[in-house]
């Protein structure tokens, strides 16, 4: 019988988060799931009480577990931490046992030695999942965490449910010119003292990564089996076309679209982005027939007219 796990952006918008590993209690000297006793005291990505570390690839690797239920992992973006998913944290945790990891070189893991790439990280989250003994999991990637979630139904597929992933690209032309260039900028901007300081090598490393990877073949897609809710904002960082190419090669997929909405709306509006997510985990898969499935209901709705 399947034992229970818990809840997982490309742009560098978490920089500040602390690159120092915490020292925390190992799983074997407590339970896997620690309910704080006031949820709106918790600090998500700093809290003793749910943080665990394990090894993978010679890099100590920090994660929380929150809840109670059918695992969810959540995936952080570029630069970003546990923390990030407060809302989501706060959400799924009544319904779902929450895993979600710090990646290599953010948060409060450690650094590596090697070269990042988006293959790495995603073995890190598979290497996750066998530790605790808790696949297949639903996976939410947003942003460096959707590309990650994507690339864990392609490498990994038998550690994956359901996977929604928010905002994620195959390739750095992926990302419109403007937000490109705004990284590229952010990194030109950083002086030879900035790089040498331990943040300024971890900052050096995520923004340089965005600009070389990833490098997805599309037709890698195709082999995804799992169910997988492909999102993003109308206003997005993904260019629309290159959202809607990764929609269109993946056999078990579903798109949405949030109108309104840039690269942050699980910050935005974490109540339509959460409820949306939700419904995807919920509802039975059911693969749509363009026109049977028109006249289907089309059908249905004259003779309710009758």
């Amino acid at each position: 019988m399947q034992r229970s796990c818990l809840a997982l952006l490309i742009l560098p918008f978490a920089f500040g988060t602390s690159a120092a590993n915490s020292q925390t209690t190992s799983p074997e000297q407590r339970p896997a799931a620690v309910l704080a006793t006031s949820e709106g005291a918790v600090k998500y990505g700093s809290n003793p009480a749910a943080g665990h570390t394990f090894k993978h690839g010679g890099v100590q690797l920090y994660y929380e577990i929150y809840g109670s239920g059918e695992p969810l992992l959540l995936v952080h973006g570029n630069g970003g931490s546990i923390a990030d998913f407060k809302a989501q944290i706060d959400d799924f945790r009544r319904h779902y046992q929450v895993i979600a990891m710090d990646s290599r070189d953010q948060g409060r893991s450690a650094d590596s030695s090697g070269v990042l790439t988006y293959e790495v990280m995603t073995d890190d989250l598979a290497a996750l999942i066998d530790h605790l003994k808790c696949g297949p999991v639903n996976v939410l990637g947003w942003s460096d965490g959707g590309i990650e979630a994507l690339l864990l139904g392609i490498r990994h597929p038998e550690d994956v449910k359901k996977i929604a992933a928010m905002a994620a690209n195959l390739y750095p032309n992926g990302l419109y010119p403007t937000i490109l260039a705004w990284i590229k900028s952010n990194l030109n901007s950083m002086s030879p003292a900035d790089r040498e300081t331990p943040q300024g090598k971890r900052e050096t490393k995520l923004l340089e990564l965005m600009l070389r990877e990833p490098q997805i073949d599309v037709r890698a897609l195709e082999s995804i089996k799992a169910p997988t809710l492909v999102l993003a904002g109308d206003h997005d960082a993904i260019v629309d076309e290159h959202t809607l190419e990764i929609y269109h090669h993946i056999p078990n997929s579903q798109l949405s679209i949030f109108p309104n909405a840039t690269h942050m709306i699980p910050y935005d509006d974490p109540v339509l982005f959460d409820s949306t997510i939700e419904r995807f985990l919920q509802a039975p898969f059911v693969a749509k027939d363009r026109l049977n499935d028109l006249l289907k209901s089309y059908e249905a709705m004259l003779a309710a007219q009758k």
